[in-house]
């Protein structure tokens, strides 16, 4: 089941996020990793500042997490994370498609370029990589994130086709990925 978390979520959204982002340890710039990864104090400013998560609950339990946040003319894809133990099945797809379904208009997701994991998984559901002038802008512009952090970064762009194909809902009705 997918549900929009509340503030009684966050200890579990906190841990989620701290245990999925072990597969970052060695593979982001060491200057970058800290632990944990997203301090308690950190998830309620990102709420704060407009980020609405929405979790993915397997026997009551949250599985998964991904963030959702409008900024100016776009909506941001935050957060994205499911527990290590629960990978590859499925969770993250769920939850992005479970997005794409309410979000109108451009979205746009930044990863860790050495991610290519990330890279990967946004590509699949349809995101495409912008050039390294475009992501430059686009951090700049939609993020609020140090320079060390851009130049190790990577923007994924996902324009919804036109409401009148139909094409997204159907796609999410028949269970595909988008």
């Amino acid at each position: 089941m997918i549900r929009s978390c509340t503030i009684s979520d966050v200890p579990d959204i906190f841990g989620i996020v701290n245990d999925a982002a072990q597969a970052y340890r060695g593979v982001i710039p060491a200057d970058r990793w800290h632990e944990p990864y997203m301090p308690l104090a950190e998830v309620r400013e990102e709420i704060d500042h407009g980020v609405e998560f929405w979790g993915y609950e397997e026997n009551h339990r949250l599985a998964g997490v991904m963030g959702m946040q409008p900024v100016r003319d776009v909506t941001l894809i935050r957060h994205a994370y499911v527990k290590t133990a629960l990978r590859h099945c499925g969770i993250g797809g769920q939850l992005l498609n479970y997005l794409l379904g309410r979000i109108e208009g451009r979205i746009l997701v930044g990863t860790w370029r050495a991610a290519d994991w990330a890279v990967r998984f946004y590509e699949k559901h349809g995101f495409q990589l912008v050039g390294e002038k475009e992501k430059n802008r686009l951090l700049g512009t939609y993020w609020q994130i140090p320079q060390r952090q851009i130049e190790t970064s990577v923007v994924l762009v996902f324009d919804p086709p036109h409401a009148s194909t139909g094409k997204r809902e159907s796609q999410l009705e028949n269970g595909h990925g988008i």
